[in-house]
């Protein structure tokens, strides 16, 4: 029963944070407004939330689920669902600063500032969809490496 709670929770958190950064992709666009700036602030709390939620219920899963760290481990598709997962999260914080920082001005960022979060925030989408595919291989033992 833990293996599938766990289970469950990991996906759907991992649903969740696909969700709220596609809601980032919508707000921050260009004649963005400072309400917007606002919850855009408010949506990337949740990101963070749900990205640190997805890394403990993951390595949860990985260490006390059914197949255990030494399945995990020894897996070439595990550890590139980690870099991946590593990459989309050193990317996000150079928004997470930006929106702090715009959250602080009294003017609006400029479309120049909202073009450079745009494009990080479509390379973060376009890595998270190498998550699944890592998932899947891992999932079905392949990638495992002997030692």
């Amino acid at each position: 029963m833990l293996d599938l709670s766990l289970a469950i929770v990991h996906h759907l958190a991992i649903f969740a944070l696909f969700s709220v950064l596609i809601v980032e992709i919508a707000l921050v666009k260009r004649g963005m407004n400072r309400n917007t700036v606002i919850t855009v602030v408010k949506v990337d709390l949740w990101y963070g939330i749900l990205a640190a939620m997805i890394l403990i219920v993951g390595f949860s899963r990985a260490v006390y689920a059914a197949k255990g760290w030494a399945y995990y481990s020894h897996n070439g598709f595990f550890w590139a669902k980690m870099a991946t997962f590593v990459a989309i999260g050193l990317l996000s914080v150079p928004p997470t600063l930006k929106y702090l920082r715009w959250k602080r001005l009294p003017q609006s960022p400029s479309d120049d500032q909202l073009d450079g979060v745009r494009a990080l925030l479509w390379i973060e989408l376009g890595l998270f969809a190498l998550l699944p595919i890592f998932a899947a291989a891992m999932a079905r033992g392949y990638g495992e490496f002997p030692f």
